[in-house]
């Protein structure tokens, strides 16, 4: 057998070798790349768990502070509606009681003009004029007691809404500073935790990240991500069957939960995404 036969068998051996590794070497990186990509999802869901942690704290707090704020804003502008109401009032009745002392004038006038009168044509159309007078007088009276009956009632409803006006806002300042309270305990560590979420969501590709978004949305616990915890779903508690926590724990693709759409990691990555914080 010639030297160049006995070659080419090896180099065949020897080319089926290396394919062979650059197989495994390449299945290995695939390997690594999605368990890296599942350790980054792990790593920010983690961080922004502490963080909507850190915004339980306030609870129902900033809610009830805007409630408030618009109860308050509403008893103000109520207020400043009615007071302008009264000065309307107001000025009513101050313009009727004048005019009440211009017709008693015109009374004045006329009935001193009756005194000089020279025929009864003349007496009697002074007589009238008296008499229309009169009537406005009585007209303005009414008016008058109209405008000062609701006066008096828009004067109980100034000195009600005051007094609700007042308990609601000192309700609102106090609501206020507990909520400035807070925010000033956890503003530093939250701002610290968003900064290391940008980070952590930087490192991780755009599909993958608008699709973490939109799980988180949809989840009423912000879990988008989650451990496998005693073989069912950190997320719905659904139980997982054993081979789907095999094809989990292979790392060679991303697998969400079937019944809750949350992307599943097994206890490995959860354990060393721990220990990183």
């Amino acid at each position: 057998m010639s030297k160049t036969a006995a070659k080419a068998p090896k180099a065949e051996e020897k080319a089926t070798t290396n394919g062979a590794i650059k197989a495994v070497n390449a299945a290995t990186k695939a390997e690594n790349t999605i368990a890296e990509k599942l350790k980054e999802l792990y790593l920010l869901q983690t961080i922004d768990s502490r963080i909507d942690k850190l915004r339980t704290v306030r609870g129902e707090l900033p809610l009830e502070v805007q409630d408030l704020e618009d109860e308050v804003a509403g008893l103000e502008t109520r207020l400043v509606k009615i007071q302008d109401e009264l000065k309307d009032m107001e000025t009513q009745v101050t313009d009727k009681q004048n005019a009440i002392k211009d017709s008693k004038a015109q009374i004045k006038k006329y009935e001193g003009q009756q005194a000089k009168v020279r025929n009864n044509r003349e007496f009697d159309s002074l007589g009238k004029e008296i008499e229309f007078q009169n009537l406005e007088i009585q007209l303005a009276e009414k008016r008058i007691k109209e405008a000062k009956f609701g006066i008096e009632s828009k004067q109980a409803v100034v000195t009600e809404s005051t007094k609700l006006f007042k308990e609601r806002k000192k309700d609102l300042d106090l609501k206020k500073k507990e909520l400035d309270d807070i925010i000033s305990e956890t503003e530093k560590d939250e701002k610290d935790l968003q900064k290391r979420s940008k980070t952590a969501a930087s490192h991780i590709e755009e599909r993958l990240l608008n699709a973490y978004h939109r799980i988180r949305s949809n989840a009423r616990n912000g879990l988008a991500v989650v451990a496998v915890e005693r073989g069912s779903c950190g997320g719905c508690y659904n139980s997982i069957p054993p081979q789907r926590q095999l094809d989990i724990s292979s790392h060679k693709k991303i697998i969400v939960c079937e019944h809750c759409g949350r992307v599943l990691v097994d206890e490995a990555i959860a354990s060393e995404v721990k220990a990183m914080k």
